[in-house]
């Protein structure tokens, strides 16, 4: 890693079941600690110690330098530490204590997961802050997108853009192969279907076996987009129609921009999977309660009017996604397993060793996200058509919604009817990496807990699992979310959930947000003019008053930029480097781990190399190992 190492003075002592050796300073001949550098050290004392217990490392700044940060791999004693001795026992409650008084809970709203206590990401303690090479990597990235936008005259404009197209030139050369298809074949009926599938957001329709009472939705009006002589009924009963409903966002109003209200629209879009196996909108109402100004828009309404329709359903959905499935389901409950982790499990515990690598960046990427989604000015949140506190609203109803069950992969497919509907590669790609994890942590688990009864009494599991019911699910026992582990079989599912959430489903609903929202009217958090309310008056004139303006649309492009972009120290998923099992047998199951990763890596990729979109979100290589932008 880049800058990794120190000029500052590095000492140990070692403590055994004896006694402990002198306080020594590591210093062979020559510069000790550069940057990619190891060393051996021999430590003398004058007395035995026994059996090695525990190795104590200091540094203290090199004169009157400051004092800098120090990445260190790892440090290998020749001679192995026992577990079972009163001074770790004693070490292990002292190392929680004060992890308990640096990391503590606090809440940033009610009714919403809580969070750390830090107010700014320079607070949170060096080893978990980013490295130096990645935060000037991202600086610099900031930087150059906004002298960019500032030297085309873009940034902070107020001007409405003249014509869709003149939207293609807001970047020189940021782009990719997926952004400018997307920007291409936006209007498009079965692209549009395709992303609720594997797009960035391909958590919410279900199959739809009887229309909702409030969406009147008839056979005259959609019979000509079906197959020749068949009828909605029938194509309901063979499992080809499928509903994206919005209703949770019923009664919300939109934040006030200069001085009026905006428009959310808490929307239903019913999706036809046709013979060609492409899945294509066939009718949209905007609001919950149907009405004459509250009309049923169909693919044979005006270009327009249809176009509308399609921009306030993915609005709506573009809210969602960003408040609840991406930050909140990925980074703000992922926060929770972080601290619970932090806060009662020793760096000793076999648990701390196999999750902490999946947390290793999510308090600071939390700890100035928060700031860079929520506080700057042009913030996506803050100029949401829902703003800031709209945005946290939705959060709360969303989460006194949430299940246990519609966490775990499997079951959320299930649930939502998606078991057998064609070309669905998040649930295909999504399931083996389930499997495969599982495979995994049920190997670790097993190994450190043979019974249920080494499940019940290990005092700091339960601890864990308490804090994390208690700040994350705000104790909603209702939605079956675990309280207290009983059995092994319970500990391999929560930790299979919490290891796909931070690296498979935080890449699906985070790494693609450029490709699918660069181009912003394919799916945008902000829209300025109201809804239709009838057919036939729209034209592009009133498309483009309704899109963000210039300075709101660079502005978005830019941050889903920053939020996609792959950087330098990115860890990949599966990767464990700072080594903290000395096992044998574990290290086994960690390659076994990795290489299932591969095989389904390549599998991805050749499936891949056939289709016209590809869905790479899920492919291993592309995962991160933790929530790390």
């Amino acid at each position: 890693m880049q800058y990794a190492g120190t000029w500052d003075h590095l000492y140990v002592t070692l403590f055994g079941t004896k006694g402990q050796s002198e306080r020594t300073e590591l210093n062979n001949f020559g510069i000790d600690f550069t940057t990619g550098t190891t060393g051996t050290y021999t430590i003398n004392t004058s007395l035995s110690l026994g059996n090695l217990l525990l190795v104590k490392v200091e540094k203290d700044p090199f004169f009157i330098l400051p004092e800098d940060e120090w990445y260190c791999s790892k440090i290998v004693p020749s001679r192995y530490l026992k577990e079972d001795q009163p001074l770790l026992i004693d070490h292990r409650k002292k190392e929680l204590l004060l992890r308990k008084d640096i990391y503590q809970w606090k809440t940033m709203a009610e009714g919403i997961p809580h969070q750390n206590n830090f107010d700014d990401g320079s607070e949170l303690p060096a080893e978990i802050r980013f490295s130096k090479s990645k935060s000037t990597e991202i600086s610099n990235t900031k930087t150059q997108l906004g002298l960019e936008l500032i030297l085309k005259g873009l940034l902070g404009t107020a001007e409405n853009w003249e014509t869709i197209k003149d939207m293609k030139n807001i970047f020189w050369y940021k782009r990719t192969t997926m952004s400018e298809y997307v920007a291409e074949h936006w209007m498009e009926d079965d692209f549009y279907g395709f992303q609720f599938l594997n797009g960035i957001n391909p958590t919410m329709i279900k199959r739809c076996s009887e229309l909702p009472s409030n969406f009147p939705v008839t056979e005259e009006m959609v019979k000509s987009f079906l197959e020749e002589g068949s009828s909605l009924e029938k194509e309901m009963e063979k499992g080809n129609i499928f509903l994206y409903d919005q209703k949770k966002m019923d009664g919300m109003q939109g934040r006030l921009h200069n001085g009026e209200r905006l428009h959310v629209t808490a929307g239903l879009c019913l999706f036809y999977m046709n013979p060609n196996n492409k899945l294509i909108p066939i009718a949209i109402q905007l609001h919950q309660k149907p009405s004459q100004e509250n009309p049923i828009f169909l693919p044979s309404d005006t270009e327009t009017d249809w176009l509308l329709a399609k921009m306030f359903i993915k609005n709506a959905d573009t809210m969602d996604h960003e408040s609840v499935h991406h930050l909140m389901n990925t980074h703000f409950l992922a926060e929770v397993y972080t601290l619970a982790t932090l806060r009662n499990f020793p760096v000793i515990h076999p648990l701390y060793k196999l999750l902490f690598p999946h947390f290793q960046d999510t308090l600071f990427v939390n700890t100035i996200g928060r700031k860079d989604l929520m506080e700057r000015d042009q913030a996506p949140f803050r100029i949401s058509s829902l703003g800031n506190d709209g945005m946290i609203e939705l959060m709360r109803r969303s989460i006194s919604e949430m299940t246990y069950s519609s966490l775990c992969l499997p079951e959320n497919i299930t649930a939502r009817g998606l078991e057998s509907i064609p070309n669905f590669y998040y649930r295909d790609d999504g399931l083996k990496l389930w499997n495969i994890i599982n495979s995994f942590v049920r190997a670790v688990v097993e190994y450190y807990y043979p019974s249920d009864s080494e499940v019940c009494k290990d005092t700091e599991l339960q601890e864990w699992i308490s804090e994390i019911f208690t700040h994350g699910f705000l104790g909603n026992k209702d939605a079956g979310f675990p309280a207290g582990f009983n059995t092994v079989e319970e500990v391999i599912k929560f930790i299979t959930m919490v290891i796909f959430k931070v690296t498979g489903q935080h890449a699906a609903v985070n790494s693609g947000q450029f490709d699918y929202y660069s181009w912003v009217p394919n799916g945008s958090l902000l829209l300025h003019k109201p809804p239709p309310t009838t057919k036939g008056q729209s034209s592009m004139k009133t498309i483009l008053e309704t899109l963000p303006n210039v300075g709101e649309t660079v502005s978005f492009a830019a941050t889903v930029w920053v939020l996609s972009k792959k950087y330098t120290d990115t860890v990949p998923m599966g990767t464990y480097p700072e080594e903290r099992f000395d096992e044998p047998a574990i290290k086994q199951m960690i390659k076994e781990f990795q290489a299932e990763l591969s095989y389904l890596s390549e599998a991805i990729q050749e499936r891949n190399s056939q289709l016209e979109v590809p869905y790479t979100y899920l492919d291993p290589a592309q995962i991160e190992n933790s929530i790390a932008i």
